[in-house]
């Protein structure tokens, strides 16, 4: 059952006042932990500063979104009409996403250098795997009686696959989507502790470094509130465009 935006706001306001009085009822050292209202005065003080962290990480984010959700696709396609690419390539798939992204990271911008595009990179990779795999097994999940009836009408290879295929793909492809710009987002500020000079993942190790607990939280909620509102948009795109897939 969904909750409306109401309570769901209500329940955010019930938490930080729990925090608030939480952390000055218990006596917790401002080291330790910040106050909600100490944490919003860090925010509100330096909103410039967040502000053009927020747009440099978010252009990295949807970059690496767009580009590791279209090698996936075309991957997973690919995967899901030929067995044989399917064994030959899937399992190097499979051992990418065992190499630790830190790892990973580093060759990136050593290979790319440390500007907006090995950021990017590491975003598309992070994105790429689950679109890839839920791509190939949705359209492999297709009814063979479907295939075989749009065959008797003459459907040649190309009307299968944009015709069937991916229509009965889309409702996997858009949960690996959600997943995808999530784990986006993750690449991207990952990618800035790597050495940047703007980005809110610089800036979360800035304030780490100089034990600044008040702005290390208001990144922290920043960050937060971005990945929520990115994974709220792709589900209201899912609810007003995917809307046959509880008929699948």
């Amino acid at each position: 059952m969904r909750t409306g935006l109401g309570s769901q706001l209500a329940a955010l306001i019930g938490l930080l006042v729990l925090w608030e009085v939480g952390v000055r009822v218990f006596g917790v050292a401002p080291h330790n932990m910040p106050t909600a209202s100490a944490v919003f005065r860090d925010m509100a003080g330096n909103m410039d500063l967040i502000g053009r962290g927020v747009v440099r990480t978010l252009s990295e984010t949807i970059i690496g979104f767009v580009i590791g959700a279209t090698i996936g696709f075309v991957f997973g396609s690919a995967f899901a009409v030929s067995r044989t690419l399917e064994r030959l390539l899937f399992p190097l798939f499979i051992v990418s996403q065992a190499i630790p992204v830190i790892a990973f990271g580093a060759l990136v911008v050593m290979w790319l250098g440390n500007d907006i595009w090995s950021k990017v990179a590491i975003a598309a990779y992070l994105t790429a795997f689950p679109v890839t795999v839920n791509t190939c097994r949705g359209m492999q999940a297709v009814d063979p009686q479907r295939v075989a009836l749009l065959r008797s009408f003459g459907a040649g290879p190309w009307a299968l696959f944009w015709r069937l295929r991916v229509p009965y793909a889309l409702p996997s492809i858009a949960a690996a989507l959600k997943l995808g710009i999530s784990l986006g987002l993750i690449g991207a500020i990952v990618g800035e502790w790597f050495g940047d000079t703007v980005g809110l993942g610089i800036m979360l190790l800035q304030a780490m470094y100089n034990e600044n607990l008040p702005r290390m939280w208001a990144l922290i909620l920043v960050c937060g509130a971005i990945g929520i509102l990115l994974y709220a948009a792709f589900e209201a795109i899912e609810r007003r465009w995917i809307w046959w897939k509880q008929e699948i």
